[in-house]
């Protein structure tokens, strides 16, 4: 079944489809009204849109909204195998999302959401299926103010990634996902085609040419741009490079039109969260990251 809607209660109902244009068309109006917290829905679902719907994992991509009085209050998307991201939430509507959902049979493997939203469900989740929350990862949401060159500049330049660069696009994608762990992630070929379709990767190379570290964008959807990916290897790292990248596709966003540059970063990392606020970006709102492991698997 595509669609699936509750029955309404006081806490409102929540609409459930696999079509993503069905979800769009209710839910979109919602999220571009706060992009710079729903940038990951925003970002996701236009990749979705675009790129085509088996981007993120084979499984069926899942889509909620929670309507209430006749306006949407909150949404959530799934691309699995990968963790329920969702929007803000009172503790009493993620209850009633985790009871749904676990009424349903859903199997989750996590939760990612602002840091009071995903413990409200992460409880409720252990509440109604027995299953263990586990926090994961801390993350801080990032809005650049106005953009400062970190000094001083390392030598080089920056280049955008190429065809003829799709090799060390893919070993890089691979080494910064092993890095930073699990999230949202994609099929390393396809990655790497879209962003040499798009242009959105940019080296920071030696003057000799050789590429040391790069840094990503997202597509630009209500306004708002996210950097993406920024990763050194390990031998080159503490030589400022990461800065200079993400630097130099900040400005190139803000030059193309963006109204909002975003970032996250892991809490657990001081080194990139003082280099981000060095540049001009400045705190906006914390995530939290949790895994669930179910009874029969803790067992």
């Amino acid at each position: 079944m595509d669609t699936d809607t509750d029955t309404a209660t006081d806490t409102g109902s929540w609409h459930l489809t696999h079509d993503l244009d069905d979800f769009l068309t209710r839910a979109g109006a919602f999220l571009r009204s706060r992009p710079a917290l729903h940038t990951v829905p925003l970002t996701v679902t236009e990749n979705l849109r675009t790129r085509g719907r088996s981007v993120y994992g084979q499984g069926a991509p899942e889509f909620g909204a929670l309507e209430r009085g006749g306006e949407v209050r909150a949404a959530f998307f799934r691309t699995p195998p990968h963790w329920l991201n969702v929007t803000a939430l009172t503790p009493e509507d993620a209850d009633a999302l985790a009871a749904r959902l676990a009424a349903l049979g859903r199997s989750l493997p996590g939760v990612n959401a602002e840091s009071g939203t995903a413990a409200a469900f992460a409880a409720a989740w252990q509440r109604h299926t027995g299953a263990t929350a586990a926090l994961r990862q801390q993350q801080r949401l990032y809005r650049l103010g106005t953009l400062t060159a970190p000094g001083p500049v390392p030598p080089g330049r920056p280049r955008v990634a190429v065809e003829s660069d799709r090799e060390r696009l893919g070993r890089w994608h691979d080494e910064f996902g092993e890095a930073v762990g699990g999230g949202t992630v994609r099929d390393p070929a396809e990655w790497v085609q879209a962003r040499i379709d798009s242009g959105s990767i940019t080296f920071w190379e030696t003057p000799d040419g050789t590429p040391v570290a790069m840094a990503g964008t997202s597509p630009r959807v209500a306004g708002q741009v996210r950097v993406t990916t920024v990763y050194t290897p390990p031998r080159f790292r503490g030589r400022g490079y990461a800065g200079a990248a993400t630097a130099e596709v900040s400005r190139a966003a803000l030059a193309a039109g963006a109204d909002e540059v975003l970032l996250f970063t892991d809490l657990a990392n001081p080194t990139s969260n003082g280099l981000y606020q060095r540049i001009g970006y400045r705190p906006v709102a914390d995530f939290e990251v949790y895994d669930f492991v179910a009874e029969s698997e803790g067992a």
